[in-house]
This record gives structure tokens, sequence and C-alpha cells, in this order.
């Protein structure tokens, strides 16, 4: 569950100009892509949701993200896990366990459920599909639908919606192939802080007596 909760929260910043698109959510898509790339970081707060209405399971957490380039930090208090990513080496720590994995980008291969291809995964076999423009909260917003051209993939849709204001992605439904419904809302998103590079780096001197578990 909580390797599909960290695509989850990529998905609200990740490119998507390769994938195969209608004209209509190309268009939105590589403006989005394009806004994105300005900035040199972004940091967002964001509320997390897993839902499965057979077996009656609807969670909640609350998390935020931070990006800088390829590299990448996610917190979920909530659920205890912390990832960090300086864009060849990622750190994976669990609370629970006092615990972290660290393996490398080339590693985690192109599985989807693997957050070191946060900024590929789009263009590597998703077809995506304008949906409509509506009203969200008394807010203009595009929806698109995108649809893994891979079966090992295990979501069946990831549905988006872009700000017509602001052309940001503001929430995305992940439809797991279990049952599961994943969502994101973002709360809050800032750009152009600055933050250094060891924010992106697994330190285990804050860690007391840590687990290290080294995959490279």
């Amino acid at each position: 569950m909580k390797r599909i909760l960290f695509t989850s929260v990529i998905v609200l910043i990740a490119l998507f100009t390769k994938a195969q698109q209608d004209p209509k959510a190309k268009s939105i898509l590589d403006e989005v892509s394009t806004k994105t790339r300005t900035y040199k970081t972004i940091s967002a707060d964001f509320s997390f949701s897993m839902e499965n209405k057979a077996m009656l399971i609807n969670e909640k957490n609350d998390g935020s993200i931070k990006l800088k380039g390829q590299k990448y930090f996610v917190d979920l208090p909530g659920a205890g896990v912390k990832v960090f990513s300086d864009g060849k080496t990622n750190w994976s720590y669990m609370k629970q366990g006092n615990q972290v994995t660290i393996s490398t980008i080339e590693d985690a291969g192109s599985e989807l459920m693997d957050p070191s291809s946060l900024f590929s995964i789009y263009e590597k076999g998703f077809t995506s599909k304008f949906v409509a423009e509506k009203n969200v909260g008394g807010k203009t917003v595009y929806q698109i639908d995108l649809f893994p051209d891979k079966k090992e993939y295990d979501v069946s849709k990831i549905s988006i919606e872009i700000s017509k204001a602001n052309m940001m992605i503001q929430s995305a439904q992940l439809y797991g192939t279990d049952g599961n419904i994943y969502g994101i809302l973002v709360k809050k998103m800032d750009m152009d802080k600055d933050f250094p590079d060891s924010e992106f780096v697994f330190d285990s001197k804050k860690f007391p007596d840590v687990e290290i578990i080294d995959l490279r």
C-alpha cells in the first residue's frame, strides 16, 4: 500500500509530456509540464486517502513533499514513513521497526509502484484522455484520465484534476486493480523555496539505532 501511496503523491507534480495523449489532454499536460519546469523547487502539503468499499476501508493521512530537480523528500507522519532521494539513491525509512532501506534508482527499474520512476513512468506506457471541464468547490478544473498500456501495472486508471486558473494539478485518484481507490488532494503548494541538498539525503545520525538495509 505504501508504495502506491508514494506514486500517488508524485502524480501531483509528475511530467506527462511524452505520454500518448489526445490533442486536448496533450495541450493541457504540456502547459502543466512547461510551467512546472520553470520552478527550481516545489513543495506541497496534501491529504491522502485510501478507500475500499467492499472491505469497508476508509483511511486518511496528511503528508508533505519537497522536490528539487530530480531530488525529492516525502513525509507521511501518520504512517511513520519518510522517503528521501538525491536523484541517484533512495532511502525509505519506516518508523515502525526503525529501519531504512537503501536502493539505487537503477535497481528500482521501471516498476510503477517504485518512487524512483516518478519522473519517467508517465513517459512509458500511459494513454491520456480529456474528460471534462467542470466546477469543483467553486473552481474550474480540467479532468484528465490516464490509462496504463501495460497490464502489469497495479492501477486500472489515474484521474487527475488540474486547476484552470493556475494550471497546476490539485487532485488525483488512483484506481487499484485490488479494488482500492487512492486519493490525493493538494491543500497548499509553494514554489521556489530554498531547500539545501542535505534535505534529500537520509542522515542516520538523526535516527538513533536505526537498522540499515542496504540493497545497493
